[in-house]
Formats: structure tokens, sequence, C-alpha cells
């Protein structure tokens, strides 16, 4: 398994979220929606753990609310948001190498090279991670394809 991998894997809710791309692209979240079921995108990275975000701390970004877990985060995300937001418009990571836009629960998370990678359950996270690299480029060949074609 790659060296800079960090993963943290919990079972949770299902849920859906936005996610990382242009503002073309496709997004895994309706309008207005909330974005990874209202957990803190930047707690992955800080915390490393799933953290629920607060209704006190949101933010609309590509038209859906983003909650945090503190103002910091808040202001951080404010301050970059494509650093923080999910890979492959929020869609299952796993999923996504199939060419699958599946939901995902927000606990099954990886953080690799710096990029956060959600999944649809604790087994498909644990597969997306013990092999990465390929499902990374599998995922990203298909992400543009169905961002093309949309």
């Amino acid at each position: 398994m790659n060296a800079l991998v960090r993963i943290v894997i919990a079972t949770g809710m299902l849920g859906v979220f936005t996610g990382d791309a242009i503002a073309e692209d496709l997004i895994n979240a309706r309008p207005g929606g909330l974005a990874v079921k209202g957990y803190d995108v930047v707690a992955y990275f800080t915390e490393e753990r799933a953290i629920e975000g607060s209704e006190d701390y949101e933010h609309e970004w590509r038209g859906i609310r983003w909650r945090f877990s503190t103002p910091k985060h808040l202001a951080v995300f404010q301050d970059s948001p494509e650093s923080y937001a999910p890979r492959y418009g929020g869609f299952c990571s796993g999923g996504m190498a199939l060419g699958n836009r599946a939901p995902i629960d927000p606990e099954a998370f990886a953080v690799i090279d710096g990029k956060l990678y959600l999944n649809f359950s604790k087994a498909v996270a644990s597969e997306f991670v013990a092999n990465s690299d390929d499902k990374i480029e599998q995922a990203n060949a298909n992400w543009e394809t169905m961002n093309a074609g949309k």
C-alpha cells in the first residue's frame, strides 16, 4: 500500500455528497442539498476522521450547502474549496473506478496524496485503498468520460 495513504474507514449512514472538479462537472447532490451528508470535509484532513458539521458553520459552494465543525474549518474551506472537496463529484471512488456513479458513506474515506476519496462502504473503501494506484487511474479515466458526455 502507498506509504502516503492515510485511511480511516468506519461504518455509518449512507449519504450523498458533492465534490471536487470544475463547476460544470457532474455532482452527486441536488441543488441546495447538503454536501457529504453534513460532514466537515476539512476535518478529514486535519483530524483524520469523519466529523459531522454544524448548521452554525455552513457555506454554499457550487449551489450546495457545506457544513463544518468549527469556524476555522469553515474559513479554511472558503479560502480553498477545491483543496478539500472530495474527488469524483462526490460519487463513490470505488464505484467510479468501475464506471459507476454510486452514493457514499461519509465515514468510509481515505486521504491519498492530499485528496479525499469517499466510498460506499468499508469493504469498498478497503478494496480501493489496497489497489489505490490502479483504482485512481481507472476512476480518473471514467470520471473524464462521464463528464465529457454529460
